[in-house]
């Protein structure tokens, strides 16, 4: 699954789960993404990933 894709799923994600539209997924932040996950998952959630791991994602699996 490339960048895209993975962005795309989550997308649905927020907004099956979140009632968000898509404009709303793409206008908030990954902190405000993980604050509203976090809360609805309490602690059982795990870490969101650090920006070195997504720059290693995004160098893995370049959109194109």
């Amino acid at each position: 699954m490339n960048f895209t894709d993975a962005a795309g799923r989550l997308s649905g994600m927020a907004g099956a789960l979140l009632g968000w539209s898509p404009d709303a997924f793409w206008r908030a932040t990954p902190a405000e993404l993980e604050a509203v996950l976090r809360a609805l998952a309490g602690d059982a959630a795990p870490p969101p990933p650090t920006r070195h791991e997504i720059a290693q994602l995004m160098e893995a699996f370049p959109d194109g």
